[in-house]
């Protein structure tokens, strides 16, 4: 044998058992690890009820973050959602798009996103319990972001689908199990691009891939999934009207077995509607996009956003009866002389108008007057949210408040 042919043999064999050790290591380290794990678990008050709150886009940008910042040096995002609160302890869970990455200085906004951990913290004692991060953002820090990112989260309490820190998604996280009583609901997460970055060496982003998300919510299906919601980054960002595209994908996904299929990214408030099976009877709903839930932008529509409430109940037959609900909500940005910045950001839903200043007041009408009539010629089967939730006496408070 020739040395040239030694030296390409010795490669051979290098490269052999390289591959199959790594092979090997995956299965060590899923091996034992359920299908199904129950990963986030809400109380069982009632077996046949399941409550789902979603919210928009909560961005960071860098006029936020420096408003997040106290003079006293801490940095404190309580007064963000703090209104917020006993609405969403009406639900069992409540899941947001996160469109930022998290961690330590140097803090950065549009166009690539860096904010401060303290976030999650904020999120998590407001009553949020999962973050879904594909977005086209997600990649904005690179691989050291997306771990750092999730590293934070699970810090602050927070679960997480759709990016992980391996090269194949983490089988506990996707899908990410939401469980209740007889409710066994898998949320998929994915996402259209990651604005032309390349995803890092040794992470994961779920891309939108129709082969892909068919056998997802087959699997589910096959993992004795009762309900499947799919979390879609799609659309054209600041147009008001969902494109071919989402409808397309939207009517497939349901076909496939998805009950939920909810959707971020345009910024603006996109149509909601439920999904009705040929004998008429409501069997999923479609959000094509809840707006903004907290940003910096003011331009019209992008100053505040929907979420959306879902309730599921079981029948004795088996079948789910839905109740879908919108709430609107604005962000007020208001002087603050305890912020470094000397403002504040607050997200203000709509019953809360006459706690917001008189100055302040048209900016919010304009909003909700907008979406309002907006959601009445566009959507379907929804119905709005008009409780007074500050009226709801105190909510149980976690760890830090």
């Amino acid at each position: 044998m020739s040395k040239r042919s030694l030296v390409w043999l010795v490669c051979a064999i290098i490269v052999t058992v390289s591959v199959g050790t790594f092979y090997v290591y995956r299965m060590i380290r899923h091996s034992g690890q359920s299908n199904v794990p129950a990963y986030v678990v809400a109380s069982t008050e009632d077996d046949r009820q399941l409550t789902l709150i979603f919210t928009g886009d909560l961005m960071q940008h860098l006029p936020q973050v420096q408003a997040a910042f106290r003079r006293d040096g801490r940095i404190d995002y309580t007064a963000c959602f703090s209104r917020l609160k006993n609405y969403f302890a009406s639900a069992d869970f409540v899941i947001a798009n996160l469109e930022t990455t998290l961690g330590g200085e140097p803090y950065s906004g549009y166009p690539q996103f860096r904010s401060p951990g303290a976030l999650a913290g904020a999120m998590r004692r407001a009553g949020i319990d999962v973050a879904v991060a594909a977005n086209n953002h997600i990649c904005d820090r690179g691989g050291n972001g997306i771990r750092s990112t999730l590293d934070v989260l699970e810090q602050a309490g927070l679960e997480y689908t759709g990016v992980f820190a391996d090269t194949l998604p983490d089988p506990t996280r996707h899908p990410l199990w939401l469980r209740k009583g007889d409710f066994r609901v898998a949320l998929l997460n994915y996402t259209y691009g990651t604005n032309g970055l390349p995803v890092p060496r040794g992470c994961t982003v779920n891309r939108i891939d129709t082969l892909r998300i068919r056998q997802d919510i087959a699997g589910a299906r096959g993992d004795g999934a009762t309900h499947v919601v799919l979390f879609l980054h799609w659309g054209n960002e600041y147009e008001t009207l969902p494109n071919r595209w989402q409808r397309d994908l939207a009517a497939r996904s349901h076909n496939w077995g998805a009950d939920l299929v909810i959707g971020s990214h345009p910024h603006v408030v996109q149509s909601v509607e439920t999904v009705s099976d040929s004998s008429g009877r409501v069997c999923g709903a479609t959000v094509f996009s809840m707006g903004n839930f907290v940003s910096n932008q003011r331009f019209p529509g992008t100053d505040g956003g929907i979420s959306v409430r879902i309730g599921l109940s079981l029948g004795t037959d088996g079948r789910t009866a839905y109740r879908p609900e919108y709430l609107i909500h604005w962000t007020l940005i208001s002087p603050d002389p305890g912020s470094r910045s000397g403002h504040r950001y607050e997200i203000v839903p709509a019953y809360s108008r006459e706690t917001v200043s008189p100055q302040q007041q048209p900016g919010l009408d304009r909003f909700v007057r907008r979406t309002r009539d907006y959601m009445q010629r566009y959507s379907r089967g929804f119905t709005e949210i008009t409780d007074d939730y500050r009226k709801i006496g105190e909510v149980g408070t976690l760890p830090g408040d």
